[in-house]
C-alpha cells in the first residue's frame, strides 16, 4: 500500500471515511446554494458508500445539472477554505438560521433538547452540524456526483418533496475508480432493467404499485424454483397445505397481528364481518394443527406451504421485485416438542446450506433477540434464543447478535446472501415461538396422558420468492446456469433449406425435456447469434448444409463459445451432464 501522510492517511488506511464524505456533502451543498441562489438546505448525512444532501429549490435538478455543480465544487476544493466549528447557544443558531431563510434548519433546531449546538462553516457557507469534519475543502481528493432523486421532508408522504443528490468520495482515486466499477456492474445486473430486457417480470401501476407480473420466461424460473422447493420439502418430511387469502380479523387478533403488526395489513368488511387480507401464513397452519387431537408420537409435524401474503410497504420504499406488496414466501410452520427442538433447527439449518449451495450464494448469519415491544414471558423467549445458539454453535456457524432485532413472538436467524458482487440479501429465516401455541391453545397428548404445549418453528429457505428471484437476477446477472435458463437451448437454421433439419434437432430436444426454441427465420446467422448471446441463452445448435448430411449440430455456448460439430446423442448427453442440480 502506498504510504500517505496526516488526516487523509488515517481514513484511507482505516476506511473511515464518514468524516470524508460529510466534508464533502457540506462542498456540494454550498455549490448548489451558489449555482441555484435561495435554495433551501434539508439534511446532508453520510451513508454508506457515499453521502447525499436534500435540497428544496425552484429548478429541477437533472442528472445533467450534476457536472455543473462537480465543477463548482471543484472550485470550492481549489481554494482550500477551512472548516470552522461554531458552537453557539440554540437561540443564538435559530436566529441565524432565521436570518439566513434556513426554515428546515430552524425547525430542526426547535426539536433539539440541547442549549448548545454546533455549526460548521468554509468560506460563506454555514451549516447546523455536529462534526468532525477535515480540516479544509482542498482535503478532498477524490469524488464523484451519482444521481438525483426526489425525497420527502422526514420521509413523510404529507411534507414537501425536497430534490436529493447522491454522491461519493474516497481517499484516493483508484479507490474512486474502483467503486464507480462496482456500481457500473452493479447498474449492468439490475433485475430491473433486465426483467425487462429477457422479458421476465412488469409491474403496472394502473394495476397498483408492489405487485409483480410474471411473463412466461419468468414464470418458467418460478415455476423451476417452486417445484425444487416442493420436492426438498416432501424429502424431509414436510407435508403440503394451502390455505386461504383473507380471513376474518379474529384470526389475527388471537394470533397479536392487529395489535403488534396492524401499520402493514389489509383490512375490508365482508357481510359486515371485519376480514383481514393474510400478512402471514401461521395463523392458518396453527388452525390445520388443531382440527384433530394430537399424540407426542405424531410430532414433529412440519406444514409447508408455498403461501401468497400482502403486507403495506409504503410507495417511496418499493424497489421492483425486492420490496413489494404482494409475495410468496416457501413457509412452513413445525409444530414438536421442547426435546426436539434443537433437532428440528439443525435440520433446518441442514437444508439452509443445501440450497444455498445449489443456487450459488455464500450467506453470513444474525440472530435477531428480542425487541422492546414482544409478546409472551421473557423466560420463554431467553430459552428460544439459547437453543438457537446452541444450534448455530453446534453447526460451527460464525454469526453475529442483532439485539432487539426478532419477530414480536419470538428469536431468530436471519441469514443473508452474498451474491456475486458481495452485496447482501435478506433471505432464510427460522424464528422459534412460544406465543402462538399459547395464544391459539394448542396442545398434544404427552405419553403419561397429560396436556402439553408444543412449541413453534417458522422457517423459509429462501424467504420472500420476489426477493429471491431479483437477488438470482443481479447475482447471475441475468445469464442462468442451464437448468433454470427459461430457454435453455436454441435451435438455428443457416437458410429455409434446412429449417426442417431444424426442426428434427428441435423435436429430439424437447422430447429429453430440454426448453428450446427454434429460429428459422430468413436472417443472417450473424444477427440470430447476436440477438440470442443478448437474451443470454446458455446454448445455440447451428444447423446447415454440413451438419444436416452428418446428422449433426454445431453447438455454441454462450459467450461465443464454439464448441465443434456434435451428434444428436451427444448433444443430449453433453446438455444432459451440465443441467444437473
Amino acid at each position: 500500500m502506498v504510504s500517505r501522510k496526516g488526516f487523509l492517511a488515517k481514513i484511507y488506511d482505516d476506511m473511515e471515511l464518514d468524516t470524508l464524505r460529510h466534508s464533502c456533502s457540506h462542498i456540494m451543498a454550498s455549490a448548489v446554494q451558489k449555482l441555484y441562489p435561495g435554495t433551501k438546505l434539508g439534511i446532508g448525512p453520510s451513508i454508506e458508500n457515499g453521502f447525499y444532501y436534500d435540497f428544496d429549490l425552484k429548478e429541477q435538478l437533472t442528472n445533467d445539472s450534476l457536472a455543473q455543480i462537480e465543477e463548482k465544487m471543484k472550485e470550492i476544493i481549489k481554494a482550500d477554505l477551512k472548516f470552522e466549528r461554531l458552537d453557539l447557544s440554540r437561540q443564538e443558531a435559530i436566529k441565524l438560521m432565521k436570518e439566513r431563510d434556513e426554515t428546515y434548519k430552524v425547525e430542526l433546531l426547535n426539536d433539539i433538547k440541547d442549549d448548545k449546538v454546533s455549526l460548521y462553516r468554509h468560506g460563506d457557507f454555514i451549516d447546523l452540524c455536529r462534526g468532525p469534519h477535515l480540516n479544509s475543502t482542498g482535503e478532498v481528493k477524490a469524488f464523484k456526483l451519482l444521481s438525483v432523486a426526489g425525497a420527502y421532508w422526514h420521509g413523510i408522504e404529507t411534507n414537501p418533496m425536497l430534490q436529493r443528490i447522491y454522491g461519493t468520495a474516497f481517499g484516493d482515486k483508484k479507490e474512486l475508480k474502483a467503486h464507480l466499477n462496482y456500481l457500473e456492474e452493479a447498474k449492468k445486473r439490475d433485475h430491473r432493467k433486465l426483467g425487462k430486457e429477457l422479458d421476465l417480470f412488469s409491474i403496472h401501476e394502473e394495476a397498483g404499485a408492489g405487485f409483480i407480473y410474471y411473463h412466461p420466461k419468468g414464470a418458467i424460473i418460478r415455476n423451476i424454483i417452486e417445484e425444487f422447493l416442493r420436492k426438498e420439502n416432501l424429502r424431509r418430511g414436510y407435508q403440503l397445505v394451502y390455505i386461504p387469502h383473507i380471513a376474518k380479523i379474529d384470526l389475527f387478533d388471537t394470533s397479536g397481528h392487529t395489535s403488534y403488526y396492524r401499520e402493514n395489513m389489509y383490512f375490508m368488511k365482508i357481510d359486515d364481518q371485519d376480514y383481514v387480507i393474510k400478512p402471514m401464513n401461521c395463523p392458518g397452519h396453527i388452525l390445520i394443527f388443531k382440527r384433530k387431537l394430537t399424540s407426542y408420537r405424531d410430532l414433529p409435524i412440519r406444514f409447508f406451504e408455498l403461501g401468497t401474503v400482502y403486507r403495506y410497504e409504503k410507495s417511496g420504499v418499493l424497489h421492483g421485485t425486492l420490496r413489494v406488496r404482494g409475495f410468496t414466501q416457501d413457509d412452513a410452520h413445525i409444530f414438536c416438542q421442547f426435546e426436539q427442538l434443537k433437532s428440528e433447527i439443525l435440520d433446518v439449518l441442514d437444508f439452509i446450506d443445501y440450497v444455498m449451495k445449489v443456487f450459488g450464494f455464500e450467506y453470513e448469519v444474525n440472530l435477531s433477540t428480542r425487541p422492546a415491544k414482544y409478546a409472551g414471558e421473557a423466560a420463554n423467549w431467553d430459552k428460544a434464543e439459547e437453543i438457537l445458539q446452541q444450534a448455530l454453535k453446534e453447526k460451527n456457524i460464525s454469526f453475529e447478535i442483532d439485539p432487539g432485532a426478532g419477530v414480536f413472538y419470538g428469536p431468530k436467524i436471519d441469514i443473508k446472501l452474498k451474491d456475486a458482487l458481495g452485496r447482501y440479501w435478506q433471505g432464510p429465516t427460522v424464528q422459534v415461538d412460544f406465543n402462538l401455541p399459547e395464544r391459539f391453545d394448542i396442545s398434544y397428548t404427552d405419553a403419561d396422558g397429560t396436556k402439553k404445549r408444543p412449541v413453534m418453528v417458522h422457517r423459509a429457505i429462501l424467504g420472500s420468492i420476489e426477493r429471491f428471484f431479483g437477488a438470482l437476477i443481479e447475482n447471475y446477472a441475468g445469464a442462468f446456469p442451464l437448468w433454470l435458463a427459461p430457454v435453455q437451448i436454441e435451435v438455428i437454421s443457416i437458410t429455409k433449406e434446412n429449417k426442417d433439419y431444424a426442426a428434427k434437432v428441435k423435436d429430439v430436444l424437447e422430447k429429453e425435456g430440454f426448453r428450446t426454441e427454434l429460429d428459422a427465420r430468413d436472417e443472417t446467422l450473424q444477427r440470430k447469434i447476436r440477438e440470442k448471446e443478448l437474451q443470454k441463452i446458455p446454448y445455440m445448435a447451428i444447423v446447415g448444409k454440413n451438419e444436416e448430411e452428418a446428422s449433426k449440430v454445431s453447438l455454441r455456448k454462450r459467450g461465443m463459445k464454439n464448441l465443434g460439430l456434435l451428434s444428436l446423442e451427444e448433444l443430449v448427453d453433453t446438455l444432459k451432464k451440465e443441467a444437473k442440480v
